[in-house]
């Protein structure tokens, strides 16, 4: 890694960015006040407009968008007619879940003895801010950064409620770029350069389920009361068929992906499956998790099993996620998802549905010279593995909005998400030699695309 100058710059600032995103992290920026105080994204904001104030950053804002969240951008001039890239990331992160899962404080970051680094948003997203700065003072350090830089960084993705697509479309001339690189996805695994080509979209919905005027005594009426609870289950048993695959009447579920496969053994490891536990659905693994729907059901309100009583529920509530592979519009599935679970709602139980969040799939052109320049500086990066192309499950609403905002753009998405990072769950984290590796590639990668152009 210390091969070139760029990379003994990156190395040598290591230190500095294991510092800087141990205060980041110590922000609970979950955008959710129900789960934490607005302060703290706020606190996350500032931090990071400070960060961009101090490498020289123009017009450095805190963009206050339609959902409620912040967003901060900020610009750094380039060289007469050089191109312009727009750098992303976002700053909120997930709640903790269950806080006594994690082995070190979950906003405290924390380097084990693996040598990752611990902690909310060490990898999603907090890293992938840390990424673009350690790239633009690699550059700095040596020559200069050759291309106008605008920097955007998200107040409120993890919610999908859609404030900074919804500030970028009343905004349009803001986030115009050449190439926009999306530091919020990640390597198939460590040590392996990836850029992401897809993404699937995603619909939440809440669902609540109403079969009478209040709970009832079960030994009085059980049996012949009508369970709300029971009626939820049967509806959320009816998105899943026998092998597990998700069903909803009227969408399609059978494509397949043609591209770099994952290994059903290297995925039970990744997603630590329990020995002797059969994986759901039918097709590869990758067919099931980039290229097909998927439903989980993320949340459920009805009794607690602490302090339970011996009482038929009136009332159940579920939020489901349905992610939606590229091809299909996210707005249809929803519509096929509402009538699906009015259709298989039992004993006509009153049902009702409200829509959370949405965000449609995305598909890059992996034949763009953006691509060729990123290949050539994962080379330098990576010695030894040429650059791979894979799907991700997961969904970035905005990347389908820039791509209507600026069509001509090219879009690339790397990160630190590999599957050891186990963004989402308890003990997420970030590998220091990916966050090391991937500034390098992102410092050649501007430096590879400023030439393209000269061409």
């Amino acid at each position: 890694m210390t091969a070139n100058p760029i990379a003994k710059t990156v190395a040598s600032l290591m230190p500095r960015a294991k510092a800087e995103l141990t205060e980041l992290v110590a922000f609970q920026s979950v955008a959710d006040e129900a789960v934490a105080p607005r302060s703290e994204c706020e606190a996350a904001a500032n931090w990071v407009a400070g960060a961009l104030r101090a490498e020289g950053f123009q017009d450095v804002a805190l963009l206050d968008t339609p959902d409620g969240s912040q967003s901060v951008y900020g610009v750094l001039p380039g060289p007469a007619d050089a191109p312009t890239v727009l750098l992303y990331a976002h700053y909120d992160v997930q709640p903790m879940l269950v806080e006594s899962a994690w082995v070190t404080p979950p906003f405290q970051l924390t380097e084990r003895e693996d040598g990752r680094w611990y902690g909310r948003g060490a990898a999603d997203c907090k890293g992938g801010f840390i990424m673009h700065l350690l790239a633009l003072r690699a550059l700095k350090a040596n020559g200069g950064v050759p291309v106008t830089v605008k920097v955007i960084v998200e107040g409120s993705e993890e919610q999908g409620t859609g404030g900074l697509e919804r500030y970028a479309e009343a905004h349009p001339d803001l986030l115009a770029a050449d190439a926009i690189v999306i530091g919020d996805a990640g390597n198939f695994r460590v040590g392996l350069p990836t850029v992401t080509a897809t993404l699937r979209g995603m619909t939440m919905i809440r669902v609540t389920v109403d079969t009478l005027e209040g709970n009832l005594h079960s030994g009085q009426f059980g049996g012949a009361a009508p369970d709300a609870l029971a009626a939820l289950i049967r509806v959320l048993d009816s998105l899943r068929a026998e092998d597990g695959s998700t069903v909803i009447d009227g969408l399609p579920a059978d494509k397949v992906w043609e591209g770099l496969q994952y290994p059903e053994a290297d995925f039970r490891k990744d997603a630590k499956v329990l020995d002797g536990v059969d994986l759901p659905g039918a097709g590869t693994v990758a067919d099931r998790i980039w290229a097909r729907p998927a439903v989980t059901v993320i949340g459920i309100d009805c009794h607690p099993v602490a302090g339970a009583t011996p009482s038929i529920p009136a009332t159940a509530r579920a939020q489901l996620s349905l992610r939606v592979p590229p091809g299909q519009d996210a707005a249809e599935a929803t519509k096929l998802l509402f009538a699906h679970i009015e259709k298989h709602t039992p004993w006509n139980a009153r049902v009702s549905m409200e829509q959370v969040g949405q965000g449609q799939a995305f598909q890059a052109d992996t034949s763009s010279p953006a691509y060729t320049s990123m290949a050539e500086a994962m080379r330098i990066a990576y010695p030894g593995e040429e650059m791979q192309t894979a799907g991700m499950g997961g969904s970035i609403p905005l990347c389908n909005t820039l791509a209507e905002l600026y069509p001509r753009a090219e879009i690339l998405l790397i990160g630190l998400s590999e599957p050891d990072a186990q963004i989402h769950a308890v003990n997420e984290s970030v590998s220091p030699q990916e966050l090391e590796r991937l500034s390098v590639a992102e410092a050649h990668f501007l430096l590879n695309y400023a030439r393209s152009k000269q061409v």
